[in-house]
């Protein structure tokens, strides 16, 4: 059985010819987007509804956050062993197949009667939400060198759109018709993508690596224990996404109960707030093209550190929360479409193995945010989770620069 590196370099003449000289179309591009957010926000659609869910299922504040918890472990169990097989497989049919599957595993979130049901569905949903990854992986594949970085931002911002409005739409829809039209609703949205991608994806060449399954994995892991970047990228992803999610996992405790007291709906619409966030994306892909990765990267962790000044007055000042929450979620997804281009550009020919493991730091992160964010809640209120939200920055923000090169 030949080996990774002498398969590689054994078709390089062929998979020359067939490389690609600019973006994918437009079109592509979009329904990419489209259906990369519409994959991960089914990662985050429980955050508006725990207090409900809680309710509905008997669990108490400081248990709240295992439901995030148990969507993002399934989440990284998804991008070890499922992502990977975008150097293995052919895209079209896997992308459609998880996408089928993740369909019907919404279902079952829906249909659940019980908590041990609703806690297995929310793991297998966090599970085959790595199709998104799988997307990114494929579209920057699609695109020429020269234009990845935009790319790459382009399907980002529809991901960071996703993980923005599920709770919007989370909340306006279990305030219309209860909390379980929120995943047959997602149910019948990835069912329709799928068909859609399956006619709009391109045929693709042959797959860039030929190993046993269980080689591919343990490739995944040799990767990233030979190289630097890639393990400094991840550890900043772990703590970047473990600030994010300190804040999303947790805020909507204070803003459910006095003095506010929102709906879901009202809660939800701090997604759009965030949403402005979503045009970091596009921008810091286009630095990234312009060789700006560290300057980018520097810039958005210190605002990341700075937006926890107006988070920690989210009880006295929704204006205060407002504007936090631009500034975090700005500055959380410019570090993230860097360190994907960044990572990606280490080894092109294993691209769903990289942003695999890449996005298991993220998840790592997103899981330690959701459980640190409850336990500080239950434990000190809203100033524990803005104390631990801006020591995950801060810890960023020291990591970069401790480790950046010129």
């Amino acid at each position: 059985m030949p080996s990774d590196c002498s398969t590689t370099s054994g078709r390089t003449a062929r998979n020359t010819a067939l490389a690609p000289t600019g973006p994918p179309p437009a079109r592509l591009v979009l329904l990419f987007a489209v259906a990369c957010g519409s994959a991960v926000a089914n990662v985050y659609f429980a955050q508006p509804l725990l207090v409900t869910l809680g309710e509905r299922f008997s669990l108490g504040s400081g248990l709240l956050g295992t439901l995030v918890t148990v969507t993002q472990a399934g989440y990284a169990a998804g991008l070890f062993l499922l992502v990977p097989l975008g150097d293995l497989a052919d895209r079209r049919r896997l992308i459609t197949l998880q996408l089928g599957l993740l369909a019907a595993a919404l279902l079952a979130v829906a249909l659940a009667p019980a908590t041990a049901v609703l806690l297995a569905a929310l793991a297998v949903v966090g599970a085959l939400a790595v199709v998104a990854q799988t997307m990114v992986a494929a579209a920057a594949h699609l695109a020429a060198p020269a234009f990845r970085g935009r790319v790459v931002g382009a399907v980002t911002s529809g991901v960071i759109t996703g993980i923005l409005l599920a709770r919007t739409v989370a909340g306006v829809l279990a305030d219309l018709a209860g909390w379980r039209s929120v995943y047959l609703f997602s149910a019948a949205v990835t069912a329709t993508l799928a068909v859609l991608l399956r006619r709009a994806l391109p045929a693709g060449p042959p797959p860039a690596a030929r190993l046993p399954y269980r080689r591919l994995l343990a490739s995944t892991v040799a990767l990233f224990a030979r190289d630097r970047l890639l393990r400094v990228r991840g550890a900043l992803a772990l703590l970047v996404f473990a600030a994010f999610s300190t804040l999303w996992s947790s805020v909507v405790q204070p803003l459910s109960s006095p003095p506010w007291s929102l709906s879901h709906t009202a809660i939800g619409a701090f997604g759009l707030v965030g949403a402005a966030g979503a045009l970091a994306a596009g921008i810091a892909g286009r630095w990234n093209d312009r060789g700006l990765a560290q300057r980018t990267t520097g810039t958005a962790l210190v605002l990341l550190a700075l937006s926890w000044l107006p988070l920690a007055f989210t009880r006295q000042s929704l204006w205060a929360l407002a504007a936090g929450t631009v500034l975090l979620d700005f500055a959380v997804q410019a570090v993230h479409v860097t360190n994907q281009t960044l990572v990606h550009a280490v080894r092109p020919d294993a691209g769903s193995r990289i942003i695999g493991g890449y996005m298991i730091f993220y998840s790592a992160g997103s899981a330690l945010g959701a459980t640190g964010s409850s336990l500080a809640y239950a434990a000190a209120g809203w100033p524990g989770v803005s104390a631990l939200g801006a020591a995950f920055s801060c810890a960023a923000l020291l990591l970069w620069a401790t480790t950046r090169t010129p």
